[in-house]
């Protein structure tokens, strides 16, 4: 038995093979080229929990003014030292010497996959514990991502320092928020590189609350992931003189 395939489902096909990426995932990864990743959380050495502890007691003894103070910190690095911290000042450098010792650990590996989609849009599919990126459809006409809650739109782009959280990275940022008489809903989409230039990173946040303020869900990702290194150009032979 033979099977015809009509002529305009092999140009379907090749064209979707053939897609070009957008440009934020451009060098990052490659269009249906499968990526192994990590999913993962970055922690300090367990001895820094004795220095957090004092500063939560003193969040607690003068929570107005806490709340104040690290409203004007960077997000994801450490506050500077203040004496109301409950520190004393060698304790503090002794908190800073520890955060610098913070490693990424993994979780869990996934796969990561760049594909083109319906509509003219892309997805970063994946496996196990990232597959909520799934949902996610990305248009290069209007620069957005769409979820299954609305559409994500690109606000600041991140430049991280070394200080932060997750290290020293750069990268392209889009949020949806939402707020109705059910609640409040917010989803948080960004990919990049670290400084080394040796791995990419996406993370990924959704939270939801209901009208009184309960949390319905708080998901968060951090997915680390190799970036292919461009091969070196062949040296050019060399013809022998006569």
């Amino acid at each position: 038995m033979k099977f015809h395939v009509p002529l305009v489902a092999f140009s379907l096909i090749a064209s979707l093979c053939a897609a070009e990426a957008p440009k934020i995932f451009q060098g990052l990864l490659e269009p249906n080229v499968p990526v192994k990743g990590q999913i993962g959380v970055v922690l300090p050495p367990p001895e820094i929990d004795k220095f957090v502890a004092k500063v939560e007691a003193a969040a607690r003894k003068d929570p107005k003014w806490f709340q104040e103070f690290s409203g004007q910190a960077k997000p994801g690095a450490p506050l500077p030292y203040d004496e109301r911290l409950g520190l004393t000042k060698p304790e503090y450098d002794e908190y800073l010497a520890l955060w610098n010792k913070r490693e990424f650990k993994p979780i869990e590996e996934v796969t990561l996959l760049l594909r083109p989609t319906a509509g003219d849009t892309w997805a970063v599919t994946s496996t196990g514990g990232a597959g909520s990126l799934s949902t996610l459809r990305y248009s290069a006409k209007s620069d957005s991502f769409r979820s299954p809650n609305g559409e994500l739109k690109r606000i600041e782009d991140i430049k991280a320092d070394a200080s932060s959280i997750l290290g020293e990275w750069t990268g392209l940022e889009w949020k949806f928020e939402e707020e109705t008489g059910l609640g409040k809903s917010k989803e948080n989409f960004a990919i990049g590189r670290f400084a080394d230039k040796k791995f990419g990173i996406i993370v990924f946040r959704a939270q939801e609350l209901s009208s009184e303020g309960t949390r319905l869900l708080d998901k968060s990702l951090v997915i680390r992931f190799p970036i292919a290194q461009a091969k070196a150009a062949p040296a050019p032979k060399t013809v022998p003189k006569p």
